[in-house]
């Protein structure tokens, strides 16, 4: 029977995999909580699918919702943002937490047939981008991405997230003499079949909607029925969960709410905390638009 291999070294999140697991919500598999850097090619062996920087197991799902079973074999991996996301260090490349590097030696050294992934959408995170496409197209994939919306599938916020997706049957193995992708590759990352899929729903910024979720007022309470959205969508009854934000006033905070679907907190023993839950969740990939476009990515593939 297939088995699925889930990568994911924080603690909490990947014994909220395991929940997930036993409550068959997710792929059946095993979780390893080593770090990236300690996995070995030979620890692969024997998996169908394999989730690295696993989170909550939004890949898994999101495959699901695209109607890929588990005995399809193809690898995922959102590699941590925090180097380019707008609200990190900045420190990009740089930074300890850049871990693209090992997630390619693993896909170089094992050769997965289709690899998904995801990214924040800022300038740095497009750069990231065209480094990995650079790497896969060395390796022989043909890249292609696309910067989506969370709200262009009826959610009730913004989370623009760049998802790409690479092909080892799309690409051919020889480069030219100056080291150029070939015409297959190129071909692959213009297709219009591919981008059409997309374009049938708005995953754009809504017009009017400010980039980050709305904050309290200057006393740091919030309204909850300004979140709520005016019109039926699939998170029309979305659980509010409750934090706070450090503002750029040194010890002052503004209390925020995150939105998220009805009944995702199937959470493990010991991960009750609301830490945990923002983290796991925060993390987290919208599975319905990673869904969006795995079934765009099925429509000019044979996956």
């Amino acid at each position: 029977m297939p088995k699925a291999y889930y990568n994911e070294n924080d603690p909490k999140a990947a014994a909220w995999l395991r929940e997930l697991i036993a409550s068959g919500l997710i792929a059946n598999g095993d979780v390893d909580e080593r770090s990236i850097v300690d996995v070995q090619p030979s620890d692969l062996d024997g998996y169908t699918q394999c989730h690295f920087f696993a989170g909550i197991g939004g890949w898994s799902l999101a495959l699901q919702l695209a109607g890929v079973g588990p005995d399809e074999p193809v690898w995922t991996g959102s590699c941590p943002c925090q180097p380019f996301s707008s609200a990190g260090k900045g420190r990009g490349t740089d930074d300890e937490r850049h871990l693209w590097p090992e997630f390619a030696r693993l896909i170089g050294e094992c050769k997965p047939a289709t690899v998904f992934g995801e990214q924040v959408a800022s300038k740095a995170g497009r750069e990231w981008f065209d480094g990995v496409s650079t790497d896969l197209e060395d390796m022989g994939y043909a890249a292609a991405a696309a910067d989506l919306c969370a709200a262009g599938v009826g959610a009730p916020h913004i989370r623009q997230r760049l998802f790409w997706v690479a092909d080892a049957e799309g690409a051919s193995q020889d480069k030219s003499a100056t080291g150029t992708p070939t015409e297959r590759q190129r071909e692959y990352r213009g297709n219009s079949q591919f981008y059409s899929r997309l374009g049938d729903t708005d995953h754009t910024r809504p017009q009017g909607q400010p980039e980050h979720e709305p904050h309290g007022d200057q006393s740091g309470r919030i309204d909850e029925s300004s979140l709520r959205p005016s019109g039926a969508t699939g998170w029309h009854n979305f659980d509010l969960v409750r934090c706070v934000e450090p503002t750029k006033e040194p010890g002052r905070f503004v209390e925020k709410r995150r939105r998220i679907e009805p009944g995702t907190l199937p959470l493990a023993y010991g991960v009750s905390g609301r830490v945990a839950q923002l983290r796991g969740l925060g993390n987290a990939i919208v599975p319905q638009v990673a869904a969006e476009f795995i079934g765009a990515y099925l429509d000019v593939s044979s996956l």
